[in-house]
């Protein structure tokens, strides 16, 4: 049973327009940035009154708190409908196509670490830190596993391969490709994949 069929209709349909919300507001943000994002942006691009879209969100902060939210839930429920039969190294493969295909469909606006009032914001935020921290021990445990295994360098800091990897869900080539190749969707999310598991190098046969 969905959580939406546990609701009322009027709570249905808060719940809706809350999404349709969050929706525009990850669009906005990737088309204006944070600085130049307003809250009447937001409201006319769903289609209702400012004061309406105070009923869901306070502020632009908690706004924009609340789409990375969401964006973070997304990976923590991809990676648990993962198959547990899945090795580490997979599972690390698996979220980061998730990942660029989320940045591809413009669901994915932008780096926190690129605005240092963004992050001092979102650092306030106790629900989003929160989840940055389940989200971050559950990839440190796959790298960690995957380095065990020999999937991933054991030589390198696992912070090291970590930080890299977070790196490569916002690697701005993602969206130079689309905009400039003659590429699909389905082949840069190939080889962006290539170029951050197996490097620039041509492999190399035994």
């Amino acid at each position: 049973m969905s959580i939406f069929s546990k609701l009322s209709f009027k709570d249905q349909a808060f719940k809706l327009r809350e999404n349709a919300i969050l929706d525009a507001t990850t669009a906005i943000l990737g088309t204006k940035g944070y600085d130049l994002m307003t809250m009447d942006d937001v409201a006319n691009a769903v289609g209702i009154s400012k004061p309406s879209l105070y009923k869901h969100f306070k502020s632009k902060e908690d706004l924009v708190g609340e789409a990375l939210i969401r964006l973070i839930d997304g990976a923590i429920d991809f990676l648990a409908q993962l198959s547990n039969e899945l090795s580490a190294i997979d599972r690390l493969v698996a979220l980061l196509e998730w990942a660029l295909r989320v940045r591809l469909e413009g669901g994915m606006p932008f780096l926190p670490s690129t605005s240092t009032h963004v992050r001092d914001m979102l650092m306030r935020n106790l629900k989003y830190v929160t989840r940055v921290l389940k989200l971050n021990g559950q990839l440190e445990k796959l790298v960690l596993a995957a380095q065990k295994k020999g999937d991933l360098n054991p030589e390198l800091p696992s912070d090291v391969i970590l930080f890299s990897y977070y790196s490569r869900t916002c690697d701005p080539a993602v969206e130079y490709l689309q905009k400039f190749s003659k590429m699909d969707n389905d082949t840069i999310v190939t080889h962006i994949l290539q170029v951050a598991l197996g490097g620039l190098r041509p492999s190399v046969e035994a």
